[in-house]
């Protein structure tokens, strides 16, 4: 039976939702950034500062915000972003989340850190999805992970720029992040408190990292697991790796993680169809500028050249309206769709990409547009967005 959720009127509705039936390390992870968390704070609160000029009586019939995403028709410009460890937030996560975003009319990528392996989420939905690719150390299981997106019919490959090296997240570390947790004291008895999250988990095989587990060599079991991931990202990963990944990929390219204009240009100029604004949410790089603020100047460097998308800090259709905007021919939401997803699990996806929707929606209304299209900085008020205050 479809459940009522129309009294979850915004994003934050859903995280306090998240957070009382997730168990605290899997809502930690989500809910948090590295270091001082100042990054991961300001990515949202930067967005405080941008101001709409409201226009009145003009008609206000017949809106779209409909786009294209590297050629791809989507229902608001907005895809949902690879995010490790979604199948911890409720049980069999990725699937939940690709199918509501394949009914709802946007793209879902799926994070090489899945939960659930490219294989099931192929087996469950109808939809090309996308695949995030971390580069390894162990090149062959990277090349057999292009491949097996591939044989997915995965349809854009999002290659993760800035994860070289990991960044240090205070929660993480005290709480012994896993997948599927350690049966320490102190998570058996958190656990005790989740007994939705608990069920449902019991009802899934899916509680380890399927596209590694049983695929990398030696690791067939979840004690090197761990050991694994850390000594197998690859901090050598350069510029000159892009050729090479896109040359294996074969198809759409896109880069995520870029902050500087001249990185932009690199990436305009490496073949790939699109770059992402982001700094990881804030989960890496602590004390850098957030994104929204990194992105004019991004736009404003690359121009036409490549698709410039953005992610990091949004929490509702304003914000993603503001990127739009300010250059921003797409945006990704990573805690958005996860807090709906630990809430309420596909309802509650569904349900948060209801919420931007109809924000962004209402909002361009009243900024005096129909049509996405037509929107550009001439809808923010003030000398370092549209017009000058008046």
């Amino acid at each position: 039976m479809k459940r009522d959720l129309s009294k979850m009127t915004c994003i934050e509705d859903l995280r306090r939702v998240a957070k009382r039936k997730m168990p605290r390390m899997f809502y930690d992870y989500i809910d948090s950034g590295s270091w001082t968390e100042t990054t991961y704070r300001e990515n949202t609160s930067d967005f405080k500062d941008i101001r709409f000029r409201q226009k009145v009586l003009v008609n206000m019939e017949g809106r779209s915000l409909e786009t294209k995403m590297i050629g791809q028709d989507v229902k608001m410009p907005v895809a949902i972003a690879p995010t490790g460890f979604t199948g911890m937030a409720h049980a069999d996560g990725e699937i939940l989340a690709a199918r509501a975003a394949e009914k709802f009319g946007i793209p879902f990528t799926l994070s090489t850190m899945s939960i659930c392996s490219i294989e099931d989420v192929a087996e469950n939905t109808s939809a090309p999805f996308w695949f995030q690719l971390y580069v390894m150390r162990d090149l062959e299981f990277m090349e057999n992970l292009i491949k097996r997106a591939k044989d997915a019919k995965c349809s854009a490959l999002v290659l993760t720029a800035d994860l070289q090296v990991l960044g240090q997240r205070h929660k993480d570390i005290k709480n012994g992040l896993s997948a599927p947790p350690k049966p320490t004291i102190a998570n058996l008895i958190n656990l005790a408190t989740k007994p939705e999250w608990c069920m449902k988990m019991l009802n899934t095989e899916r509680r380890t990292f399927r596209n590694i587990v049983g695929h990398a060599k030696n690791v067939g079991d979840l004690s090197s697991l761990s050991s694994w991931t850390s000594e197998q990202f690859d901090p050598r990963l350069s510029w000159d790796d892009v050729a090479r990944i896109k040359d294996l990929w074969g198809g759409k390219l896109i880069i995520k993680g870029i902050m500087e204009p001249e990185d932009a240009e690199r990436a305009a100029k490496s073949g790939a169809d699109a770059l992402i604004v982001s700094n990881h949410g804030g989960r890496q790089l602590d004390d850098t500028v957030s994104a929204i603020k990194a992105l004019p100047d991004i736009v404003s460097a690359v121009g036409s050249d490549i698709e410039v998308w953005m992610d990091s800090g949004i929490r509702s259709g304003q914000d993603i309206l503001k990127a739009w905007a300010l250059g921003a021919k797409g945006t990704m939401i990573g805690r958005a769709f996860l807090y709906g997803l630990g809430a309420y699990g596909e309802e509650g996806v569904t349900r948060a990409l209801e919420i931007l929707y109809k924000e962004m929606d209402i909002s361009m209304a009243f900024t005096g547009h129909r049509d996405i299209q037509d929107v550009d900085a001439s809808i923010l008020r003030g000398k370092d967005w549209g017009r000058e205050t008046v």
